[in-house]
């Protein structure tokens, strides 16, 4: 049985307003912290509101530490906030601004450099699955990220999240979750055995309290990337419920 504790983060996006991070820190502060952890990530301007004990992270991160670059947020001001956690490489951020393996690399560097821990997402668009190159995308997007990583340590996160089941209602089975996490878990062995016994590796793509229960129960699934069942109390704190150890 894993010993990684059990992680679920609320990836807001463009949504979520005060009332809404108030009711949920509300909520989530009555879990026990020592058999799930939760993280809320909400848009950037509801970062300083006081989260209680619920960690918060950002959705995103410069990978340049300051200067003329509108518009942007540094790992320094996130932590400054009381950020703890970084989203970084979302396909959302891969796709429509166009993240590239290089560039998600910079900002997991950007991360660790500001004492934060990194969300790395990586996943699959449906063509690529249709043309079976799943596990050979997925082998370049986590490599090109431990490539250059300056030390290994149990400071990072990964989230596989196949793009062909964000926000679609489509869920990849349990067997197909498990090979892809058992596969970023091998890759991980690759560089090193401590980091891939104690790196959490979250499943994102449609998740919710129906198939959360199910997907957790996998050897290698250590909790969840949430989206759009992040935006409902109820919802997200019966899949931290699905997640306790």
């Amino acid at each position: 049985m894993s010993t990684r504790l059990p992680l679920v983060v609320a990836n807001w996006k463009l949504n979520g307003d005060r009332d809404l991070l108030t009711n949920m820190v509300e909520r989530l502060d009555t879990l026990n912290a020592e058999q799930v952890e939760a993280v809320i990530c909400p848009p950037f301007v509801y970062l300083s509101e006081d989260t209680a004990s619920i960690q918060k992270g950002a959705q995103n991160i410069a990978s340049q530490e300051s200067g003329a670059f509108t518009g942007e947020i540094s790992g320094r001001m996130l932590r400054d906030v009381g950020c703890y956690y970084v989203i970084v490489g979302h396909s959302e951020r891969r796709a429509l601004f166009g993240e590239t393996d290089d560039i998600v690399a910079e900002k997991v560097k950007a991360t660790l450099s500001a004492g934060l821990i990194p969300i790395i997402c990586v996943g699959e668009t449906d063509e690529e699955r249709e043309n079976g190159e799943t596990l050979t995308v997925i082998t370049r997007q986590v490599k090109a990220v431990l490539d250059v990583l300056p030390s290994f340590s149990d400071s990072i996160v990964f989230a596989y999240e196949p793009v062909w089941a964000i926000g679609t209602g489509k869920t990849a089975s349990c067997e197909q979750a498990e090979d892809v996490h058992n596969e970023i878990r091998q890759i991980l062995a690759g560089y090193n055995h401590e980091l891939a016994n104690t790196t959490r590796i979250l499943y994102g793509g449609s998740v919710n309290p129906g198939n959360s229960k199910e997907l957790f129960g996998s050897d290698n699934i250590d909790g969840g990337l949430i989206g759009g069942a992040s935006l409902d109390v109820d919802s997200f704190m019966t899949i931290c419920e699905n997640a306790v150890a």
